[in-house]
C-alpha cells in the first residue's frame, strides 16, 4: 500500500503553488492555469525547468530550483496539517498489519519535516524525489519502493491526489484510489475516485486491488 503525500496527507499543495507563485513573480511571470500542469504534482526540478523556460532564461534552472525549495521548505516548516481522514486511515491501515510506503515528488528534506509530524513509525519505506532515476510521472518512485518493500506493485494500491501521481502509479501496476486536491482526475479503469478520504477503509483498499501474481 502506497501515499503520496503533497495534497494527499498533508495539506501542502497549496503551499507548493504559493511559493511557486512567488518565484514565477520574481522572474516576472505570473502562474496561471496553464501553468498547473508543471506545477502540481511535479517535482522541483520539473518546475525549476518550466519556470526558467517560461522567463525566457531570466535565470539559471539550479538557481530558480533553489528558491523553490527554499521557500517551500520556509511554509512546510510551520506544519501543515492532514487532509481530512488521513491519520485514520493510516491507523486502520496499521491495525490491519498493511505495510505502507510513502512515495513522493517532494525532495527528501521536505519530505522528512513532514513525516515528522505525521510520524516516520508509520512508513515501512519511504521514497523522495532525486531518489530514482526519474520522478513522477514516470513509474520509477513506485517501482522503488515495491522493490523496497518486496511486493508486486500489481498487487498494490496507491493512494494519490494528482494527475501526474496517478499516471506514476499506473505505470507502475498500480491501482490507485484518487482524491483530487486542487485538479481534476477522471475515474478509470483500475481507478477509484472520491472526494476525501475520510471514510476510506482497508475493506474499500483492499476491493480496488485484485491480487495480482
Amino acid at each position: 500500500m502506497f501515499f503520496d503525500m503533497d495534497g494527499t496527507l498533508v495539506d501542502t499543495e497549496s503551499l507548493w503553488w504559493r511559493a511557486t507563485e512567488e518565484v514565477a513573480r520574481y522572474l516576472g511571470h505570473v502562474l496561471t492555469e496553464a501553468d498547473v500542469p508543471a506545477v502540481v504534482g511535479r517535482s522541483i526540478a520539473d518546475t525549476a525547468v518550466h519556470l526558467h523556460t517560461t522567463s525566457g532564461g531570466a535565470r539559471p534552472v539550479e538557481e530558480i530550483g533553489e528558491d523553490l525549495l527554499a521557500g517551500f521548505h520556509e511554509r512546510v516548516a510551520r506544519g501543515p496539517r492532514p487532509m481530512p481522514g488521513a491519520l485514520e486511515l493510516l491507523d486502520a491501515l496499521a491495525a490491519a498489519g498493511i505495510p505502507l510506503g510513502l512515495v513522493s515528488a517532494s525532495t527528501r528534506s521536505i519530505v522528512d519535516l513532514v513525516l515528522a509530524g505525521l510520524g516516520p513509525h508509520r512508513f515501512a519505506v519511504t521514497v523522495a524525489d532525486g531518489e530514482t532515476p526519474r520522478s513522477k510521472p514516470h513509474p520509477d518512485p513506485y517501482l522503488a519502493a515495491a522493490r523496497a518493500l518486496g511486493v508486486d506493485p500489481r498487487s498494490c494500491v496507491a493512494v494519490e491526489d494528482s494527475p501526474t501521481g496517478t499516471a506514476s502509479a499506473e505505470a507502475a501496476g498500480c491501482a490507485v484510489l484518487v482524491v483530487p486536491s486542487t485538479v481534476p482526475v477522471a475515474p478509470a479503469a483500475g481507478r477509484l475516485v472520491v472526494d476525501r478520504l475520510t471514510g476510506v477503509d482497508p475493506q474499500l483498499l483492499r476491493s480496488i486491488s485484485p491480487a495480482r501474481p
